[in-house]
């Protein structure tokens, strides 16, 4: 992964962030996309050289009062604001929020309970690996056609990189395999030894189209969204997601999807055997 995290991370967010937003005027030549660093270190009453330091990565160990107005300036949301804590402290070295431990691979009965009651629905839980650690009976149904639950045990990172059906099964694959790299990222990122060893591997197995995420794509994903799935006998579904993070004790998250459309609706009843119209969905 980059060895400059906290600098990706907040290029990336200055990039984002457009004058107006931040209350400045839009000038008819802006080639930088977002704010400019001298825009940002004025709003964050730091120097331009500061904030170049920080984005380079030759200063990764900010005090708390210029995060804190960096993440002012950014407008950084809460769970970008904890993502930035993290990558302050991940400069430090030597430890790890994990302990060391391995990726959850079990269920306890009441999460399984609440997974069980989602059917027909798709929804599955994957750990911080991405491995596939339960799912409905409505996930299977599918992406089980397209090869995603073919691996043992299944991994969403290892079928979006390394399988060749996942470019078709994917139309929106650039921007999926742009999540999945977020995903692995986040947290405690490369000072987790297990997934180092898996972004190692993906990197063999992938080459750039791994590595130059690993170097580009800041470690926050997206936590809801549209995308879509090319199915075998329903065609291209277009799927609304939700993903919610389950306590850190479990290191689960939650992935829901529902129909982002009439067709897909439709779609879904049939797989589940139902009668098309008993599932909405969504408005807009």
């Amino acid at each position: 992964m980059s060895d400059n995290e906290l600098g990706l991370f907040l290029r990336s967010r200055r990039e984002a962030v457009t004058p107006a937003e931040a209350g400045l005027p839009t000038g008819p030549r802006r080639r930088t996309p977002g704010l400019r660093r001298a825009e940002l270190a004025a709003l964050s009453g730091v120097s331009v050289e500061y904030v170049t330091r920080l984005e380079q990565g030759r200063d990764r160990r900010p005090s708390a009062p210029v995060l804190a107005a960096l993440a002012e300036a950014l407008r950084l949301t809460t769970a970008e604001r904890v993502h930035l804590h993290r990558l302050t402290k991940a400069a430090d070295g030597g430890f790890t929020c994990t302990g060391g431990a391995g990726p959850t691979a079990t269920v306890r009965p009441t999460v399984q309970a609440l997974l069980d009651r989602l059917e027909p629905a798709p929804a599955v839980l994957l750990n911080r690996f991405s491995d596939v650690v339960a799912c409905t009976e409505g996930y299977r149904r599918l992406v089980g056609p397209v090869g995603l639950l073919d691996g043992t045990p299944p991994n969403l990172a290892r079928f979006v990189f390394t399988d060749g059906r996942a470019r078709t099964a994917l139309p929106d694959w650039e921007c999926v395999a742009d999540q999945q790299v977020a995903a692995l990222k986040q947290g405690p990122g490369r000072s987790d030894r297990h997934i180092a060893a898996l972004a190692e591997e993906l990197a063999l197995a992938a080459g750039a189209a791994f590595t130059r995420r690993l170097a580009e794509v800041p470690g926050l994903p997206r936590t809801t969204g549209v995308e879509r799935l090319l199915h075998p006998d329903e065609g291209t579904l277009r799927l609304a997601y939700e993903i919610l993070d389950l306590p850190a004790d479990d290191g689960l998250r939650l992935v829901v999807h529902l129909p982002a459309d009439d067709r897909t609706a439709a779609a879904l009843d049939r797989l589940a055997g139902r009668r098309p119209g008993a599932l909405r969905a969504l408005a807009g």
